[in-house]
């Protein structure tokens, strides 16, 4: 009785929480190159529209594509729209770390790229680690990020 009830707590989780702790790095490259490739298609002002309206091939749970411009400013969120439009460059994050400074200046000098910092899981709402693959398209980085808990 004891296996049956753990086996339905675990997938009971699975069903409440689909995507918590269950990103790898892989998802957030991938999510980022059908961005690249929609922009290439399309165009970048084409995608903002797209990820701002939550289309859902740039939001999947707590995986989700965000445009910002190389002087920091957010152009698309799809999980926090009071972002989009805001610089927050020198804003921290609970550590004290400049992860978007460091996305836009690793954009500017390396063209791609990851950064590590604590944010707001969109799904949990808990304040975990997270892990955010970047590249630069143009004026623009097109961002992606995964959880990986406390």
């Amino acid at each position: 009785m004891k296996r049956f009830a753990l086996i339905f707590l675990a997938l009971l989780s699975s069903m409440i929480f689909p995507n918590a702790y269950a990103d790898n790095p892989s998802d957030a490259i991938d999510m980022v190159e059908k961005g690249l490739a929609y922009v290439k298609k399309n165009s970048i002002e084409a995608l903002i529209k797209e990820v701002n309206n939550k289309n859902p091939e740039f939001l999947k749970g707590d995986l989700y594509l965000v445009v910002r411009s190389l002087d920091g400013t957010t152009l698309a969120h799809p999980v926090n729209p009071k972002l989009v439009g805001k610089n927050m460059i020198v804003l921290p994050d609970a550590d004290g770390k400049l992860f978007r400074k460091e996305i836009v200046e690793g954009a500017k000098s390396k063209g791609k790229g990851w950064v590590d910092y604590r944010y707001n899981n969109p799904v949990t709402k808990q304040l975990e680690n997270k892990s955010t693959y970047y590249v630069r398209s143009g004026d623009y980085t097109l961002e992606a990020g995964i959880y990986k808990g406390n």
